[in-house]
């Protein structure tokens, strides 16, 4: 039996998915982002202070996890060119990977968590423009940070001045450290596999893929301990505004066509009142003298041909009822 929906839940989260409109959103998003640190770069002396301002914070906390890590990236090629490879590129292969697997297998739960990864994303870009930051590769070597990706830009596609293609450079935002996306969107990919894998393997996954990582962007001297913090910290609130952001998208999903239902309803609704104006016209012309071109009816009689009794000469019926009142007029012969 064919079930009846209710107006207005065409829109409900049932709505099945279309990937044709997904990947435009998606690329939407990653545009947006994109184009958002290119242009938001700050001034350099600001990035400048505020790299140093998270060193000092992490020095009052006894937190200096970055030093070891990039001197053993530094000195070991086995580990930092594969490092490399892994800050440059898996964050754009396992985020679509992660994103296209749920669409696919786990398409009730796609909604929620594509807008709590698009959510985290434009929060991060809130804090690339309100804190630029530079990352420990490009702060002076008194310091004590070796850029990997200089070091070993011969092993890889990037160049020695960003992880971007060769010549690229320039097109990017070196002083988008804070927050680090790569460990929240690694965070988010964990959170997915361990929740919908339902293997082993997804649940190893899930853990060392944001834990390496994590590591990975401290070892590189690309981001500080903090930025990794503030990265997890950015999937949280997103994760928790993804309610409200779903509803907003349903109320306008849900107004949106209710903005043109008047103006199509008008058309049928004018039809129907001019056809049923037709009909009482038909009606009343019943008792008329002239029904369907001519034809002639007596009264009390519907419609012509609706009953076929033939009546005798001299046994038609009276044409003035005497039931009728006084001011009947008589039908026209």
């Amino acid at each position: 039996m064919a079930r009846t929906e209710k107006p207005g839940s065409e829109a409900a989260p049932k709505t099945r998915l279309r990937w044709w409109t997904e990947l435009p959103l998606i690329v939407l998003v990653y545009a947006c982002y994109s184009a958002g640190r290119l242009l938001v770069r700050g001034d350099v002396s600001d990035a400048v202070d505020h790299g140093l301002a998270i060193l000092d914070v992490e020095k009052a906390l006894f937190l200096n996890a970055e030093h070891p890590l990039n001197r053993l990236f530094t000195r070991e090629p086995w580990i930092g060119v594969p490092a490399d490879f892994w800050y440059a590129s898996l964050h754009y292969l396992v985020t679509p990977a992660v994103l296209v697997w749920l669409f696919r297998s786990r398409a009730v739960r796609y909604r929620a968590a594509r807008t709590w990864l698009m959510t985290s994303t434009f929060i991060g870009l809130i804090g690339f423009t309100l804190l630029p930051t530079c990352p420990p590769r490009l702060l002076d070597a008194s310091y004590g940070f070796v850029d990997t990706m200089a070091q070993y830009s011969s092993y890889g596609w990037w160049g020695g001045a960003a992880s971007a293609p060769r010549g690229m450079g320039g097109m990017t935002n070196q002083y988008a450290a804070m927050p680090s996306l790569h460990v929240g969107w690694a965070l988010w990919c964990g959170v997915m596999l361990w929740r919908h894998g339902g293997t082993r393997l997804s649940k190893v996954a899930a853990v060392v893929y944001p834990l390496g990582t994590t590591i990975v962007v401290m070892g590189t001297a690309n981001h500080y301990f903090l930025d990794a913090v503030a990265g997890a910290a950015v999937m949280g609130v997103g994760l928790l505004l993804t309610p409200f952001v779903l509803r907003t998208a349903e109320r306008v999903r849900t107004r949106l066509p209710a903005r043109f239902a008047p103006a199509a309803a008008t058309a049928p609704t004018a039809s129907a009142t001019a056809s049923a104006t037709a009909s009482a016209s038909a009606v009343d012309g019943a008792g008329s003298a002239n029904v369907s071109g001519g034809c002639q009816t007596s009264a009390g009689e519907r419609f012509p041909r609706q009953r076929e009794q033939r009546f005798g000469a001299g046994a038609e019926p009276d044409p003035a009822p005497t039931d009728a009142g006084d001011e009947t007029p008589a039908p026209a012969r």
